[in-house]
C-alpha cells in the first residue's frame, strides 16, 4: 500500500515549454532547418547522459548545446552557442497541466530532486504548501543516480521503501536507482519518447490507479 508519493520535479512537475521554439528560432536565424519533435527528442536523450549540475552557468550548457546539435547534424560554433544560450536564458518554469491531479490526492507527497535550495520556493509559487518534504541534492551533499541519494531521502522519512512510490521522468536518474532500492517507481512520459517501457505512465492523472 503506498503511504507516501516523491516526485521529481525539472521535467515531472515543472517544465520550460518554450525552450524549444527559441532554440528553434536561432538555429532558422543561423540558415538550419530542424522540427520541434526532433529537438525534443534529442534534447531528451541527451539529458539521460549528460550530468546536469545544482546550479548551472553559461559553461555547462555550452557543452549542453555542442552535444545537442552535433545530434542534429550541426557543427557548434562559438557565435551559434552564444546565440542559443542568450536567447534561452533565464526562461520561466511553468507547471504541467496534469500536476492538477495533485490537488485530489490524499497521499502525503514530498520532492527529491537535482537542484539548489532555491527549490523550495519555486515550488511554492506554483503549488502552495503541496508538498511535507523538499529535499534536494544541493543540501543532501549527493545527487542522482547514487543509491545514495534516494538511502538519505528513505532515511527522512518513516516509511519503508514498498510504502513508497516514486515519480520522474528518467530512466537514469529516477527510476533505476529507486527501483533497485525496492520503491515502486513510474516513469512520466508525456511525450511517448518509451514505447518499451512498462514502468510509465502519459499524465500524471494515472498516479490515481496506483493508490
Amino acid at each position: 500500500m503506498v503511504k507516501y508519493i516523491f516526485f521529481d520535479v525539472s521535467g515531472t512537475l515543472l517544465g520550460k515549454p518554450i525552450l524549444f521554439e527559441k532554440i528553434n528560432e536561432v538555429l532558422i536565424r543561423f540558415g538550419y532547418t530542424v522540427s520541434i519533435d526532433e529537438l525534443k527528442y534529442k534534447h531528451k536523450l541527451l539529458s539521460e547522459i549528460i550530468h546536469f549540475p545544482d546550479r548551472t552557468d553559461e559553461s555547462f550548457y555550452s557543452h549542453f548545446n555542442s552535444e545537442l546539435l552535433r545530434l542534429l547534424g550541426i557543427v557548434p560554433t562559438e557565435e551559434l552557442l552564444k546565440a542559443i544560450f542568450s536567447n534561452c536564458t533565464y526562461l520561466p518554469w511553468e507547471k504541467f497541466e496534469d500536476t492538477e491531479v495533485l490537488s485530489e490526492i490524499d497521499v502525503p507527497m514530498g520532492i527529491i530532486s537535482n537542484f539548489n535550495s532555491t527549490l523550495k520556493d519555486k515550488l511554492n509559487q506554483f503549488f502552495g504548501p503541496a508538498f511535507k518534504d523538499v529535499l534536494v541534492s544541493e543540501e543532501l551533499g549527493v545527487a542522482k543516480p547514487k543509491i545514495a541519494f534516494y538511502e538519505r531521502a528513505l532515511e527522512r522519512l518513516n516509511y519503508t521503501p514498498d510504502e513508497v512510490l516514486y515519480i520522474g521522468d528518467s530512466i537514469k536518474l529516477d527510476i533505476e536507482p529507486a527501483m533497485s532500492l525496492g520503491i515502486k517507481s513510474l516513469l512520466i512520459d508525456r511525450d511517448n519518447f518509451y514505447n518499451s517501457s512498462e514502468y510509465k505512465i502519459n499524465s500524471l492523472v494515472e498516479i490515481k490507479n496506483y493508490l
